[in-house]
């Protein structure tokens, strides 16, 4: 049975909100259009899988799809509810999701699926999304490899503003193939001119490409394909370590 949901991103939501805004979607576009877009009717049901605040979300919406966009962190959901109060946005957990309705495809962007640390619970999440898809269903998602890992070099990237100032740093262990993010957020409270501090962590993992392709199998996909960013038409830094992959179900 999956435990209660927990999330590191519930404690700096807004920094992430605010943070990777206008940052993932511009550059990962050529990419989604070739993979994803361009093979779906408009009113198509698609499942958003780890929308987070719900950038991309917005675009699907935009489209015309029917969407339904599922993250097991409460606070991004709550952020994503206010930037669409009409989309079906729920908190779920990935590997083991409740869902009505069949999808005609589903969508996982910005290496969320990185996010999940272990193989067993990859191929659950693999599982779960196969059976949330129709016959014939499309499945796209991408994840970084150990080069886009590399560049998380301790360094500490600091943005700086009126009522707010968030500090992000990364490392990465070759050895684990762990990498962890360390954020913190101080926020300016307007009533008394005090600064209040969040802190998380956020663990990621990267696998190999064969073990990603293979618990895609397992989990009953077909036709499957990975895509180097640079083939997709990814032509900026977002792309560095980055692949692509496709899947159907039968």
């Amino acid at each position: 049975m999956p435990a209660p949901l927990t999330s590191s991103y519930d404690e700096i939501a807004g920094l992430y909100d605010a943070w990777w805004a206008d940052w993932y979607l511009p550059a990962a576009m050529p990419a989604l259009e070739r993979l994803f877009f361009s093979h779906l009717e408009p009113s198509s049901r698609l499942l958003d899988l780890c929308c987070g605040s719900g950038h991309v979300t917005k675009e699907l919406v935009s489209r015309g799809y029917c969407v339904t966009g599922i993250d097991n962190s409460a606070e991004l959901i709550a952020l994503a509810r206010k930037r669409l109060p009409n989309t079906d946005l729920r908190v779920q957990d990935a590997r083991y999701l409740t869902l009505d309705e069949p999808y005609d495809a589903a969508l996982s962007t910005f290496d969320s699926l990185n996010h999940i640390l272990n193989m067993r619970d990859l191929q659950r999440v693999f599982a779960a999304v196969h059976r949330a898809l129709k016959p014939g269903g499309r499945f796209v998602f991408d994840m970084n490899l150990d080069e886009a890992y590399a560049l998380d070099l301790r360094r500490w990237s600091v943005e700086i503003m009126d009522t707010s100032v968030g500090l992000v740093r990364g490392e990465f262990d070759r050895i684990s193939k762990k990498a962890r993010t360390e954020l913190i957020w101080f926020l300016k409270n307007g009533a008394n001119g005090c600064w209040q501090q969040h802190r998380s962590v956020v663990e990621q993992r990267c696998y190999p490409k064969s073990e990603i392709l293979e618990a895609l199998a397992v989990a009953g996909f077909e036709s499957i394909k990975a895509i180097a960013s640079a083939d997709a038409g990814i032509t900026s830094d977002l792309g560095y370590g980055r692949l692509f992959f496709v899947a159907h179900t039968a």
